[in-house]
């Protein structure tokens, strides 16, 4: 299946599901790398309305450090390690660590 396949089914599941957080997420990494700005969108649509949903921070922090937004993707760092740690998700909390420090490294 072709990016334009997928993307065209996760539109339709978006359009069937629009309160999925899945579907948004789902969007904005298969437009990271063909369509920026596209998943720009997705992601900030995802960090203000859908807080609760743990895979964004990783990905979308990820994605504004490559952006050259430092300051955005160390804010979404802090927030993804703050909630994984609240929800008690100690795999992802720990690859959220991990993901920090290496940003740190790079970038401070």
């Amino acid at each position: 299946m072709s990016n334009f396949e997928r993307i065209q089914v996760l539109l339709d599941f978006l359009e069937e599901e629009p309160d999925n957080p899945f579907n948004l997420y789902a969007l904005a990494l298969e437009y990271q790398n063909i369509e920026p700005e596209k998943a720009e969108i997705y992601f900030d649509k995802l960090l203000n309305e859908h807080k609760g949903y743990l895979p964004t921070y990783y990905h979308a922090a990820a994605f504004f450090e490559q952006k050259g937004d430092i300051a955005q993707a160390k804010d979404i760092y802090k927030a993804g390690i703050a909630l994984a740690t609240q929800k008690g998700e100690e795999k992802t909390l720990k690859e959220l660590k991990n993901a920090y420090m290496n940003f740190q490294f790079e970038n401070e």
